[in-house]
């Protein structure tokens, strides 16, 4: 059976595996080696990964039975809850769990009585298409900065119905 659960700060080494595995598969058409390893050695070490918890960022892991299939981090802002991170291991895709990740954020913002899912996406990444088939608009398209590399990204919206 599937479930999506809270992670806690002792699953942070969970979600750095999870990253790897599915960082490079998912990237490595799109950024260079230097900058995968750059941002995974930024976002998801341990330590890294804890402070974002302390700092507010929920993580969820999606399981089935004992093991962890992907992750998921949402943070809550005035007006929406952003998706800041979703992934799922390449050989799980295509098999909704994506989709079952997206549901539970819907319904975690509605909880909270927000409306508006958001999320950044690289302009690049296959991932795109799978959130427009979710009802997320490109609401714009950034180029951020992000220390000695720029993140081409599309901003995405989902209005959800409450």
């Amino acid at each position: 059976m599937i479930t999506i659960r809270p992670a806690l700060a002792a699953d942070a080494a969970l979600i750095q595996q999870l990253a790897h595995a599915t960082w490079y598969p998912t990237y490595a058409s799109v950024l260079s080696q230097e900058q995968i390893d750059f941002m995974l050695a930024q976002s998801y070490t341990v330590e890294a990964l804890q402070q974002a918890m302390k700092d507010g960022v929920c993580f969820y892991l999606i399981v089935e039975e004992a093991t962890a299939l992907g992750f998921m981090a949402l943070s809550k802002h005035p007006t929406r809850l952003r998706i800041d991170k979703l992934y799922v291991l390449p050989e799980t895709q295509g098999k909704g769990l994506g989709r079952k990740l997206i549901d539970f954020a819907a319904s975690e913002a509605l909880r909270q009585g927000l409306t508006l899912l958001e999320l950044n996406v690289n302009r690049y990444n296959q991932a795109y298409h799978f959130y427009l088939k979710q009802g997320f608009k490109v609401v714009e398209s950034v180029d951020i900065p992000y220390y000695q590399f720029v993140l081409n990204d599309y901003i995405m919206q989902k209005t959800l119905i409450a």
